[in-house]
């Protein structure tokens, strides 16, 4: 009998065909890696961090290794901001995604709305283990549902800050490479008392100050002490990024380091002037972000988390937020994200009632103090700690200083007595110490701006001067807050 034989060419075509699809089970059962559709996310925060400060937006004075080297290995946006220049306020927008109104925090020293989702809701819906370590600041727990995570000080205020331990770090995001993780480490630095460091690496004498400082040897001596507990946190963010780089993933995170609101020094905390609500913002995202590369596209803290989410393969329609993602702006595929961006005073409990609502567009900045006819006070920046002892000796060399030294005497005018509307050029003018609400060329801005805020205001439900007393903060406190804006959809 003739044995039927196959061609050479269709042996070898079954054999392909017979190898391709025997693979195939296998490949679909392969899993994409996480840094490709979900990376591990570590945020690092500073406390209290003038961004101007920083010599990666032009500070002439800190020293800063670690966060050099972290800007010249990501992207570094030159123009993020916060909504409101308080630590809990802030905090409480970095992790809703929602304006202070929004997630009902408007005030320092209150709570969110009980009903308020956060990062630990949104990414643990994505498989994410979220954690915090060091300073919390936000409430109520059940808005707030971190994993705690030891080994920072979680007391900003503590003289001196408790010795940090990376080893709760470690654990966390060495549990489980199954899972991503988000671990927030909030630092307590360059938070008051300005007490960690070396504060001899910066003699006063030879420092450069910002010109919205009064030139005092007091003044000179507290920012010497005040950019040795800035390069103190540098440190850590050193060992940080150390810690997750032996650990194997630092390929597969995004890192994004802030340095919160400005510090605690007159005219940037607790006010709504450019060096108040700008924040440093640098993102780390390996095979995404470009090397060194910088961008002028303005994002709020609002917007971090829609960011976060959409990057770890979430979707943004289920998010009740305020912000928007800006992931388009991370992976270099646009320049730019909003056309503007808000913020808003409430200076109780920090001091007597004085509200204050700014906008900026990037270029031009437009304040409005709800309040003009009242003076400015904040008791901790001018007052008496509990034993009695100033807490910032260096404010009353200026009260000194003002009678023989016009320059003094203009930045305590600026800082306590302030007019109705502001305008400022702050793209020339980055302390905006020129105002120009009353330069003719400049009203079609003013104008616009002005039209800007008042819409915003209006979404916000935000009811101006009713929503700055102790009633309201205190009611917020405790949970009960008078004030909710109806449901809305986003400005886009």
């Amino acid at each position: 009998m003739k044995r039927s034989i196959m061609p050479r060419n269709s042996f070898f075509a079954l054999a392909l065909f017979w190898i391709s699809f025997s693979w195939l089970p296998i490949l679909f059962q392969q899993e994409p890696a996480i840094g490709a559709t979900a990376p591990n996310v570590l945020i690092i925060m500073a406390d209290d961090c003038t961004h101007s400060d920083l010599p990666i937006y032009g500070g002439q004075n800190a020293k800063t290794p670690n966060l050099d080297q972290l800007a010249s290995e990501g992207l570094l946006f030159r123009k993020a901001y916060l909504t409101s220049a308080m630590c809990q306020p802030c905090r409480a927008e970095l992790y809703s995604g929602m304006f202070p109104m929004g997630n009902g925090c408007a005030w320092n020293h209150s709570a969110s709305f009980a009903d308020t989702k956060s990062l630990p809701h949104y990414l643990s819906n994505l498989g994410y283990r979220v954690g915090l370590a060091g300073k919390v600041h936000v409430l109520p727990k059940q808005a707030f549902p971190f994993e705690s995570v030891t080994g920072f000080d979680p007391n900003c205020v503590r003289n001196p800050t408790a010795p940090h331990d990376l080893s709760g770090v470690n654990e966390f995001i060495n549990r489980d490479r199954t899972e991503p993780f988000c671990l927030v480490v909030a630092l307590v630095e360059p938070h008051v008392p300005w007490v960690m460091g070396d504060a001899s690496v910066y003699p006063p004498n030879q420092l450069k100050l910002p010109p919205n400082l009064a030139d005092t040897p007091r003044t000179r001596e507290a920012y010497s002490r005040y950019l040795a507990e800035i390069s103190y946190m540098d440190s850590q963010v050193g060992e940080l990024l150390m810690s997750l780089e032996k650990s194997g993933q630092s390929s597969e995170t995004m890192v994004l380091f802030t340095s919160e609101q400005g510090s605690q020094f007159p005219g940037n905390k607790w006010t709504n002037w450019d060096t108040g609500l700008h924040t440093g913002m640098v993102i780390r995202w390996p095979g995404v972000t470009s090397p060194g590369d910088s961008t002028d596209a303005m994002v709020h803290y609002a917007d971090v988390v829609p960011t976060l989410v959409e990057a770890a393969g979430g979707e943004l329609s289920e998010l009740k937020v305020d912000g928007r993602s800006f992931l388009s702006v991370i992976r270099g595929e646009k320049t730019r994200h909003r056309d503007h961006v808000f913020g808003a005073h409430n200076n109780v409990p920090e001091g007597p009632p004085y509200p204050i609502r700014t906008v900026s567009n990037g270029q031009y900045r437009y304040l409005r103090n709800l309040s003009p006819d009242r003076l400015y006070i904040e008791k901790h920046l001018m007052g008496l700690r509990g034993n009695g002892e100033l807490n910032n000796p260096y404010w009353q060399t200026w009260i000194w200083d003002s009678w023989n030294t016009p320059k003094t005497y203009d930045l305590v005018q600026r800082y306590m007595h302030r007019p109705a509307e502001s305008l400022y050029h702050t793209a020339s003018d980055p302390f905006e110490l020129n105002d120009l609400i009353n330069h003719p060329d400049h009203q079609s801005i003013l104008n616009e701006l002005r039209r800007e805020l008042d819409d915003w205001l209006v979404e916000q439900g935000d009811p101006g001067i009713d929503q700055d007393t102790h009633e309201t903060h205190q009611a917020a406190k405790r949970g009960n807050h008078r004030y909710r804006p109806p449901t809305r959809t986003p400005k886009q």
